[in-house]
């Protein structure tokens, strides 16, 4: 069979022939595969209207873990630094429990300060830098991936409004503040 057949060193040609083959069969036996599929009788929904919409439906529903939480990594990296004795900084701590549609000015308020947080671990070499790093990149990320935009009401307090605490507190509250946001 000219498939199996091997090329010799100084055909080359053969060569590039013989794989341009093996292409074109493993596309045409993709293809077969598929028209099998949808052939199928689990597909056979696909062959009307009703069918088909429920299909693209299904397949554009998003896909997220059953009990994930969008903020689970950075609640895992709180955990890590929440006992850190070498992060000595007051931080402006948003109430953990403040009103609902003031929530995501909440969320932004924690890890603006967790950019402070990240300049003292670099000025005295912290052992918790690049878990705090991961808390701010984290929740920069998802706040960029979800496009969150919220107006300022009149209830919603501004960052520098909120009362300074310590660091231990800071991370107490961020955590039951995002713990919040999780439940929703």
């Amino acid at each position: 069979m000219l498939g199996t057949a091997r090329p010799t060193q100084n055909s080359a040609g053969a060569l590039s022939s013989l794989q341009r083959q093996n292409t074109h069969l493993k596309s045409a036996f993709l293809q077969y595969q598929l028209y099998r599929l949808l052939n199928s009788h689990c597909f056979c929904l696909l062959k009307n209207g009703m069918g088909l919409i429920i299909f693209f439906l299904c397949a554009y529903v998003p896909k997220t873990e059953a009990g994930r939480c969008k903020w689970a990594a950075v609640l895992e990296d709180l955990e890590r630094i929440k006992t850190s004795k070498d992060i000595d900084v007051s931080l402006y701590t948003a109430n953990a429990d403040e009103d609902e549609e003031c929530q995501e000015l909440v969320m932004r308020c924690f890890f603006l300060e967790t950019a402070v947080i990240i300049q003292e671990c670099r000025i005295k070499n912290c052992s918790k830098t690049q878990d705090v790093w991961n808390i701010w990149k984290n929740g920069n990320e998802s706040f960029e991936k979800n496009k969150l935009t919220s107006t300022k009401s009149e209830k919603c307090k501004e960052c520098e409004e909120y009362e300074e605490k310590n660091f231990a507190e800071f991370v107490q509250n961020f955590v039951k503040v995002i713990q919040r946001d999780c439940k929703h």
